[in-house]
């Protein structure tokens, strides 16, 4: 760490800091309010917030008030003020309850690129107006999917849909994506799917701004001969033209993350200052033709002009995502400095990118790109003045790599849950490759496409592309080296904000006192949350996984994971997007049993994801679709660390019969039972309460077959006399599970109901002088766009 030369500040940072209301400290203050805000678990009174931000605004502007920290801290309070009042109307633009599982007819226009998958095309439809009670969407964003369809609507095109939505709502694991936060960010009012109705119908074609676009891409797309594998190369081409990556793959963004070479894939401020810098030069050019050109505008502002039209056409063709926007705002503070003849400092340019995307949408700092984007930058900026100026070029660039990948790692772990331990090296030739190589080519042929000039593009991209395929190839082999990424345990507050402070420390100036000590600062975030449970103690986690199930039994030192989660048409399978995730944010290293109670897809979907990334010994009760694993046969019994196993179900050389065949599991520890009974139905029940009363008695129990009316018997609810029944199931799901009367049967006798669609995931130990308390990770981490979890009733 020492070998990076920085300079934790300087002469333009001082500068910026102390300046006025639109300098460096106002747009951090802002910033930290902005920030702080959203962190809070509910909304205040609309009144409050309003009264805040005029009090704020006065104490950041008034010019009689001369106090830097008084002007910040009016920046801090009036940023909070304006996100809490922008987030209260996102919120209430969500779909009214009413509304929900209700066919409706709305009409609008399709935004963005539209996403084809094997199932379906999901894109964005801006509502335009709807009949009857869906007039109240007007206006409103939703996310659709239209399922079997051969249908495919444009981007830019209107139409006129049938509709069943319902607010929007995702699963809620450790380490998992919160769609939740992202649907706010993106203002999304609710999501759903079209239901086939004659009247869906397209009222015009596509057009504007996201239609060029997708020709764009198209036409690159004929250009480079189809999607082939010759020509694989051309999805890495649009992504870095028009930010197309609906050809992305879950494998592309696996090296990409294990690289930590994803922003190069993405349009950002590398991209942007590119094309400014090109249109500069061809400006520079055209005045050396034509020298009389600086008798109406001079060379630096014509210059300038040149390079602003060229970053904003660019960042148009990019959808203005925030790392283009960040970019363009940068670019944009810089060269209108040149075109007014103002002198600019780079601090105070980033300044003023960073006080105009809080201001004009303070949400986007919900979202990863976000800092990412301004955090990378931050940290160039603040080290860049010092030695790395008088390094040769390829050290240069290594100690810029080095310094932001320390810099983000905080962030990277906080985001994603690993570290790129590859990435300075793999960014030291794929920063240069792709930033003078590919993509000056790239756009330079979807210039030509977009000039009606085909036959001068092919050739152009071609090159761009065979340089891509050759990078790619460097970057697929990079990532397959062993622990090329690291994965880490979803951190806690003051984990990360130790690591903040280590990160800091460690970019001081050479011959800071004890900047060594910034690493071990660093160490709390290899550090679990949750540490192994003691002997004779199970942890139990039964994760939010929509319409299926996926529980995690661990004991000091061994666990066992039972069902892996669903998997969907469109290929997408929750063991990858859920259990995996959560497995590495709880700090586990391996699985020692992956048991999949049956074959359904609900329960078995993500089984290859997961062995994938954890190789275990796998159990089921399915051998035909499951050859290689090792059979479910009641009366198996084994011990973990004090904590004892047993399989109640199937018996041997039982046939497989799908739900009936499910593997029932029984966990006890110290005097406390856990019963995991898949999705036996009431036949399979009756026959445990005939056969084996004495081990259905249980503290716990994962209510059968997600609480259908063909399961959970009367006879077998009493017999378990559960202080607490768990149900897994999908927000509004299609089949009505948990069904009402089962629910009202299991709290008759005594239980208390948890369904992880009302309460994300649970997480409760078993054990000698544990208390038995299920613990809804959505009261543990409560969050101001989510609605508060009910509480499950006393029976």
């Amino acid at each position: 760490m020492a070998t990076v030369p920085v300079l934790a500040g300087s002469a333009s940072y001082r500068a910026a800091l102390t300046a006025p209301a639109f300098g460096i400290g106002s747009a951090l203050g802002l910033l930290v309010g902005v920030s702080a805000a959203l962190t809070l678990t509910s909304l205040p009174p609309e009144w409050m917030s309003w009264l805040a931000l005029v009090l704020g605004l006065l104490a950041w502007l008034s010019p009689r008030l001369g106090s830097s920290l008084l002007r910040w801290s009016g920046a801090a309070l009036f940023g909070a003020a304006l996100a809490l009042l922008v987030a209260q109307s996102a919120l209430q633009q969500r779909l009214p309850a009413e509304l929900e599982g209700r066919d409706l007819r709305v009409q609008g226009r399709v935004e963005g690129l539209p996403q084809r998958g094997l199932d379906a095309v999901r894109f964005d439809f801006r509502v335009e107006s709807g009949e009857g009670e869906a007039d109240v969407l007007a206006g409103r964003l939703l996310r659709i999917g239209w399922y079997r369809s051969e249908q495919a609507p444009e981007a830019g095109s209107r139409w006129s849909l049938q509709l069943r939505l319902k607010a929007p709502r995702g699963v809620d694991n450790p380490g998992g994506f919160d769609f939740e936060r992202h649907a706010l960010q993106r203002r999304l009012a609710a999501t759903g799917y079209v239901r086939e109705h004659p009247g869906n119908r397209e009222l015009t074609t596509g057009a504007g701004l996201d239609a060029v676009r997708a020709r764009l891409s198209q036409d690159m797309v004929v250009a480079l001969g189809g999607e082939g594998p010759l020509h694989a190369g051309s999805r890495f081409l649009r992504a870095l033209t028009v930010a197309d990556t609906r050809a992305f793959d879950e494998a592309d963004w696996e090296v990409l993350r294990a690289t930590g070479v994803g922003h190069l894939m993405s349009i950002s401020g590398l991209h942007v200052g590119l094309v400014a810098g090109l249109f500069a030069l061809f400006a520079r050019g055209l005045y050396r033709l034509w020298p009389r050109l600086g008798l109406r505008l001079p060379l630096p502002q014509g210059a300038a002009l040149a390079a602003l039209l060229g970053a904003a056409g660019y960042a148009a063709l990019a959808g203005f995502g925030v790392p283009v926007l960040r970019s363009l705002l940068m670019v944009a503070a810089a060269l209108l400095a040149v075109l007014l003849r103002r002198r600019s400092s780079t601090w105070q340019a980033y300044a003023l990118a960073l006080l105009v995307l809080v201001l004009s949408d303070p949400l986007s700092v919900l979202g990863a790109s976000f800092w990412l984007s301004f955090m990378g930058v931050a940290w160039l900026l603040w080290c860049m003045p010092s030695e790395l100026q008088q390094l040769p070029g390829w050290r240069r660039l290594l100690g810029a790599q080095l310094v932001a990948s320390l810099g983000l790692l905080p962030l990277t772990v906080f985001f994603f849950g690993q570290a790129s331990v590859a990435g300075a090296a793999a960014n030291l030739l794929a920063v240069p490759w792709v930033s003078l190589g590919v993509v000056p080519l790239a756009l330079l042929g979807a210039g030509l496409l977009l000039l009606g000039l085909p036959m001068l593009a092919t050739p152009v991209l071609l090159l761009a592309a065979w340089l891509m395929d050759l990078l790619w190839w460097l970057l697929a082999w990079t990532a397959g080296l062993p622990h090329a990424q690291v994965f880490l345990p979803e951190p806690g507050g003051l984990s990360l904000l130790l690591a903040a402070v280590g990160v800091i420390w460690l970019l001081m100036p050479r011959g800071t006192p004890g900047r060594a000590l910034g690493a071990v600062l660093m160490v709390p975030l290899l550090w679990p949350r949750l540490a192994p449970p003691p002997p004779g103690v199970a942890e139990l986690h039964l994760f939010d996984v929509g319409q299926g199930l996926s529980a995690l039994i661990r004991t000091q030192n061994h666990a066992l994971l039972l069902d892996t989660g669903p998997a969907f048409g469109s290929g997408l399978d929750m063991g990858e997007a859920a259990v995996v995730p959560a497995l590495r944010a709880l700090g586990l290293r391996r699985l020692d049993r992956v048991l999949v109670s049956h074959g359904d897809a609900d329960h078995s979907g993500g089984t290859a994801s997961v062995m994938r990334a954890f190789p275990a010994a796998l159990q089921t009760s399915d051998r035909a679709r499951f050859p290689q694993a090792q059979p479910c046969v009641a009366g198996e019994r084994w011990r973990w660390d004090g904590v004892d196993f047993e399989l109640l179900h199937p018996p041997e050389h039982f046939p497989y019969l799908r739900n009936e065949s499910s593997c029932v599991l029984r966990v006890q520890a110290g005097g406390q039972v856990a019963l995991f009974a898949g999705d036996i139905g009431r036949l399979i029940e009756q026959r445990l309460v005939r056969e084996q009363p004495e081990r259905l008695r249980a503290d716990i129990v994962v209510v059968p077959h997600h609480g259908s009316a063909g399961s959970s018997d009367a006879a077998f609810v009493r017999a378990t006399g559960a202080r607490h029944a768990l149900v897994a199931a999908g927000y509004a799901n299609r089949f009505g599970h948990p069904r009402p009367e089962v629910v009202e049967r299991w709290r008759e006798a005594g239980a208390r109901v948890w369904n992880t669609a009302e309460a994300g995931a649970l997480w409760l130990r078993l054990g000698a002088g544990q208390e038995i308390a299920p613990q809804p990770r959505r009261r543990l981490q409560p969050r101001l766009w989510q609605p508060p979890p009910a509480a499950a009733p006393s029976p």
